[in-house]
């Protein structure tokens, strides 16, 4: 690309630069190309593929984003200067006849007779100051290839987010707060900035308007389109800050629950929650405020769709929950000995196990220890989980991990040639809920899972009470009116999860203050399950998602829950029996049948178009209250 031609009576030599010079910059706004860097735009764009042009310009020291501005005294001009190309392509076309082969001449050739077409095709844009990039005006690529570029930049920075947010979880030392929360904060910043640039906007306009797209390119301009309609509601400093809140309130969080004080958590919460309702207000959604949280996790999923929800659930699970307490008195579950010690090597060696009979993949993936369980899908061939451990009973480490795998699995599965689009991610976190709950519970606490485990089981805590496989499913199930949700069993965890859901709305509706909320908690957990929560760390200050600013999530454990039950039911149809399957310990069938039906499917369809496509029925409550 160096040493083209005689341009303008010189050459250029081997170590000067064809492309624009190392002191041009985004910033300088006023300055027109030279007819010499537009032609070899044009010349490389002909031959060479975008990524190469703009890698050669970074090599350069230069980014590659020049705004251009123009006139029609200018394009002219440059069309004038057409001429010096014509000479300058004379020379070439010489030096091919010469020496070099008919390629070459070829190739030449072709520039020769394209390059004034494309001037002329691209005039307008030149006189009206309206080209932006060097590639809006030609070049080799599609629009959509080009959207595709963008879409997965802006996807790369998400998963870079993704990647610190889960070091921050695990191994970050304490003095790396305030740090990490800086480079969140700039690395969201640097996302919004591109997820709402106008080209991306007319890109996506454009690509709205085409019947020639397939259902996978419909999928990520559908979800882009709502995701930069949102973002370009926010101002960027707004989404810095924001990012940063939530980094620094997830570490007072950390601490908060260690030392049992929602005090010292309180003014995190209170901005995140003042934050997110300026959010709000800038997104100038209809309908309650609380929607347009609860639509970012469940798209379309509002106030209106969850209360009767809920309310049908509550109407039969309190009665089912004093019958079950009720029969408990006379017939109590068998209990861990107090004596007895579970050790965490040993915890993790059966877990593992477990994780490893569910699918996944560890040469893909790792597992770790947090405060709170989570997964994360961090880039292709690299998936993450963790979990906790309590070295008096093991059961809060496995089922941890059955349903933070089932949300690795799904992860793993995602069709890896849309990886950082949104056709290769997750449809929605109710869909991701069902992948955990399913083998957590559908499968993990089952008769048949503890024929299959017992021997592993057996292997890894040999001083275990000597415990059959029954035994062992009643403990798994055993009905409580425990603290905890993510311990919680079947029948309490919608209850759970419905408490949480009020919370939020009242917080979100300026009924409850936030100075008041561990009372409220406690209050209404008091009238619901009928105990005293002792401490804040067992009260509002167990889950996570608060510090994470993550308002309106609570809702999807409900829907995982519902869809989990219908996946099954469809997969028994045409599996046959799923115990036994469960039971022989290979469950591989089980896998392969939610991987082209949920996880291939990323986000090609909506939720419910999803779940209905998978079971031949829409999405209902009725499976999992059978």
């Amino acid at each position: 690309m160096q040493c083209l031609a005689d341009v303008s009576g010189r050459r250029i030599a081997h170590n000067q630069h064809i492309l624009a010079s190392s002191n041009v910059h985004a910033g300088v706004d006023d300055h027109f190309p030279t007819s010499l860097q537009v032609f070899c735009n044009f010349f490389i764009g002909k031959f060479f593929k975008r990524s190469f042009i703009v890698n050669f310009w970074k090599f350069q020291g230069c980014r590659f984003d020049i705004s251009w501005r123009s006139n029609a005294l200018e394009f002219r001009n440059c069309l004038l200067n057409f001429v010096v190309f014509i000479h300058g392509l004379r020379v070439l076309l010489l030096r091919a006849s010469l020496g070099h082969d008919k390629t070459s001449t070829l190739c030449i050739l072709k520039v020769w007779q394209d390059f004034p077409l494309w001037l002329l095709t691209n005039r307008r844009k030149f006189s009206d100051a309206s080209v932006h990039d060097p590639w809006d005006v030609g070049g080799t690529m599609s629009t959509y290839d080009e959207f595709i570029v963008a879409v997965k930049d802006i996807h790369r920075l998400q998963a870079l987010q993704g990647h610190l947010g889960w070091d921050r979880e695990t191994i970050m030392p304490e003095k790396g707060a305030a740090a990490r929360a800086d480079m969140l904060s700039w690395l969201a910043k640097e996302a919004h900035g591109r997820l709402v640039s106008p080209q991306l906007g007319r890109m996506i306009d454009d690509l709205a308007t085409l019947d020639t797209l397939d259902e996978d390119q419909q999928a990520n301009v559908r979800e882009m389109r709502r995701a930069h309609d949102k973002a370009v509601k926010l101002p960027e400093q707004f989404v810095a800050d924001y990012a940063r809140s939530k980094s620094e309130a997830m570490m007072a969080w950390q601490k908060a629950r260690a030392d049992s004080e929602f005090s010292a958590f309180e003014p995190h919460l209170e901005k995140l929650i003042s934050m997110t309702k300026e959010k709000i207000a800038y997104l100038e959604v209809e309908g309650t405020p609380y929607d347009a949280l609860l639509d970012e996790f469940e798209v379309g999923m509002t106030v209106a769709d969850y209360d009767p929800l809920f309310e049908g659930l509550r109407q039969r699970l309190v009665p089912l929950l004093d019958k079950i307490m009720a029969a408990k008195a006379s017939n109590p579950d068998p209990e861990w000995p107090e004596h007895l010690q579970f050790p965490i090597e040993d915890q993790t060696a059966f877990c593992t196990k477990v994780s490893e009979a569910m699918g996944f993949d560890f040469q893909a993936g790792r597992m770790d220890a947090s405060t709170h369980p989570f997964s994360a899908g961090l880039w292709p061939g690299d998936t993450r989980f963790t979990t906790r451990y309590d070295l008096s009973e093991p059961f809060s480490c496995l089922y941890g991990v059955m349903h933070e795998t089932g949300h690795a699995l799904y992860e793993q599965g995602l069709a890896s040639e849309h990886a950082y689009t949104p056709r290769g991610a997750a449809v929605s976190l109710g869909v991701h809920e069902s992948q955990s709950r399913f083998w957590e519970n559908q499968i993990g606490r089952t008769p048949a899972f503890w024929k299959a485990a017992l021997p592993w089981f057996t292997e890894h805590f040999p001083d275990a009470p000597s415990w059959d496989a029954e035994t062992l499913n009643r403990i798994a199930n055993n009905v409580s009116t425990g603290f905890v949700r993510v311990e919680a069993d079947e029948v309490t965890y919608n209850l759970h999860v419905m408490l949480r859901y009020e919370i939020e709305k009242q917080l979100f509706n300026g009924d409850l203050a936030v100075k008041d909320l561990p009372s409220a908690w406690n209050s209404m957990f008091k009238s619901w399950f009928g105990v005293d929560v002792p401490n804040d760390r067992l009260g509002c200050l167990q889950d996570i998602h608060w510090s994470m600013g993550a308002f309106g999530y609570f809702p999807t454990y409900t829907l995982g829950n519902l869809y989990a039950a219908q996946l099954l039911e469809s997969m028994a149809d045409e599996l046959g029996d799923i115990d036994q399957i469960v039971e022989s310990g290979d469950w591989s069938s089980l896998l392969q049948w939610l991987g082209p039906k949920i996880h291939l499917q990323g986000s090609k369809m909506t939720p419910a178009e999803l779940i209905e496509s998978a079971t031949g029925s829409a999405p209902s409550p009725e499976p999992f209250l059978r």
